[in-house]
């Protein structure tokens, strides 16, 4: 299970049904209250009981036998596969769509339909039981053709070279995030997905507050979205998007500690990209901010 990658190569998530487990690596005849706090039954991996893991005559968990499993170089090519349809849907959108005045409420109208596309396809994969690959790169295609037209048009009517500020700010946390977590900086334990995980929650809650009282009170609502309030709110949005990404990091090094399911690669894949968009975005909109016109 060594991977030819060396960003990804520790060990230590597991996934039961949708929760995560956060032991720094699975022990041999541990119960579900000790190794994995998620897993139900004695066995501590949860893949344990199905065709992908074995046990020995003691019952600890061994490596799997059969080579489907999860890698972390299955893991790299998913999620190039899913963001490389993001970037390319987000190029064609870029360019095909034009967002000059006369076809700027045509452009808006088409990102809007994508955006809403995109959330009921993240919806559909977060809660369906075995990720779907046709289903995980239509949402990137939604996805990317919603930031092509927006990128645009912020890049045009805002702050010229928007787009490009945010794909290196972006690419900065991730690679800051990832450094963090391999030199140990940062440890995903129980505590800190529980903060993290209120802490998204709670954000997402207000943000919806926020909207409608842009829809029916008009302008920018309570105005967490706009002005010095707004970077304080990017920010944070940015710091949890961080946060959520060092999840993600957990959850690719556990699958691969507990032998998932080769499937279980999509899955990964598309958490990172929906982190990675969602720090492109608020990154995005703090450039507009900052640019003095937002």
């Amino acid at each position: 299970m060594r991977s030819s990658n060396p960003v990804f190569s520790r060990r230590g998530f597991s996934r039961d049904n949708g929760h995560a487990g956060f032991n720094a690596a699975p022990q041999a005849g541990a119960t579900a209250t000790g190794a994995n706090p998620y897993a139900q039954g004695t066995a501590a991996n949860p893949y344990a009981t199905n065709p992908y893991a074995q046990t020995d005559m003691h019952g600890a968990p061994q490596a799997p036998a059969r080579s489907d499993v999860m890698t972390i170089d299955g893991v790299v090519t998913r999620t190039a596969m899913t963001l490389g349809t993001v970037i390319v849907a987000a190029a064609a959108a870029w360019w095909v769509m034009p967002v000059d005045q006369a076809n700027l409420g045509a452009a808006y109208g088409v990102a809007i339909g994508a955006a809403l596309i995109g959330f009921v396809l993240s919806l559909v994969n977060s809660f369906k039981r075995r990720p779907s690959p046709a289903l995980i790169l239509t949402y990137a295609a939604f996805e990317g053709v919603f930031l092509g037209i927006v990128s645009n048009i912020v890049s045009m009517y805002v702050a010229p070279g928007a787009a490009m500020q945010a794909v290196i700010g972006t690419m900065a946390v991730f690679a800051g995030v990832l450094i963090a977590y391999r030199t140990g900086l940062i440890r995903v334990t129980r505590r800190f997905y529980g903060f993290v995980m209120a802490a998204a929650i709670g954000f997402m809650l207000l943000m919806m507050v926020n909207l409608l009282f842009a829809v029916f009170g008009g302008g920018d609502g309570l105005g967490f979205r706009s002005g010095a309030l707004g970077v304080v709110f990017g920010i944070v949005a940015i710091v949890i998007g961080a946060a959520i990404l060092a999840l993600n990091f957990k959850q690719v090094e556990d699958g691969i500690a507990y032998g998932a399911p080769r499937e279980e690669e999509w899955l990964a894949a598309f958490g990172l990209t929906v982190t990675l968009v969602w720090i492109y975005i608020e990154m995005l909109r703090l450039v507009a901010i900052l640019s003095g016109d937002d």
